[in-house]
């Protein structure tokens, strides 16, 4: 699902542009986006697993392929064995600490869809499994963790987290009356979509201090970092909660302009 892996995928390249300096060896950059890819399609395949039946009740999903029966559950499950293996294989090729950590990243890319049925705090979950890219990717070039991935990894999570909270808006009638827990169906929509702009609002502020922490990144990452600031002010703007006509734009169409724009920008200042 490649209009999903763009929300990753930005972050990941940046990260690993910034861990190596420049580029690393053409193998670095093929394992990273082999694991990164396999990972991300199995998480993807898990999820719809795991919420078929969620799907199936609420109008909005019903249409999905398990739903509607167009494909089976055998068929998802070996496609999930068969990504998480291909990512764990990646893992390897790149070095020791990759493998050693890869169990932790299979198990957050599954517990994620289990969050919903226990804690408001599932859209945190999801960004945390999203920014297993920028980390991972870090990692894989320099063999170690560091702060500024961490940073990376904190502002992948937060980004991601705020638009889904605003797509979660969407579904408040059928997750308090089903029993889905999100920061929607918890505080509100109200409440909800003013979180989800405080979370981008402090993810500007983590971008800002990864450019002052790193060298590498200069004015070109700056004008990158408004454009995008004002890609959150239109998002925000468009909606509210008299008026959620406008969710799937702000919160996954809009926001992949916003990762196209961070991943030209932020790439082009690293590599200059």
């Amino acid at each position: 699902m490649l209009s999903h892996t763009i929300f990753s995928l930005s972050f990941a390249v940046i990260a690993m542009s910034l861990a190596s300096d420049g580029l690393p060896s053409f193998s670095v950059i093929f394992w990273i986006m082999v694991a990164f890819l396999s990972a991300r399609t199995g998480a993807n395949a898990i999820n719809r697993f795991i919420d078929a039946e969620i799907d199936a009740k609420n109008p909005r999903t019903s249409t999905r392929q398990l739903p509607q029966g167009e494909i089976r559950k055998k068929e998802v499950i070996v496609l999930t064995v068969v990504c998480f293996l291909i990512m764990i294989f990646a893992a390897a090729m790149l070095n020791p600490l990759c493998l050693i950590l890869s169990p932790i990243a299979l198990f957050l890319m599954v517990i994620y869809s289990y969050t919903k049925r226990f804690t408001w705090a599932c859209h945190l979950v999801l960004g945390l499994t999203s920014a297993l890219a920028p980390v991972g990717a870090w990692i894989a070039v320099t063999g170690e963790l560091a702060w500024l991935p961490i940073l990376i990894g904190t502002a992948n999570t937060l980004w991601v987290a705020g638009f889904d909270v605003i797509y979660g808006s969407q579904d408040y009638e059928f997750d308090t009356k089903n029993n889905i827990h999100s920061i929607p169906a918890r505080f509100g929509v109200d409440h909800a979509l003013k979180i989800a702009a405080s979370f981008h609002g402090i993810t500007i502020i983590l971008l800002v201090v990864i450019g002052l922490l790193s060298s590498q990144l200069g004015a070109l990452y700056y004008i990158g970092l408004g454009l995008i600031a004002i890609l959150f002010i239109i998002e925000h703007r468009i909606i509210s909660p008299e008026n959620l006509s406008n969710v799937k734009l702000a919160s996954y169409n809009i926001n992949q302009v916003i990762s196209i724009v961070f991943l030209l920008f932020g790439t082009t200042a690293a590599l200059l």
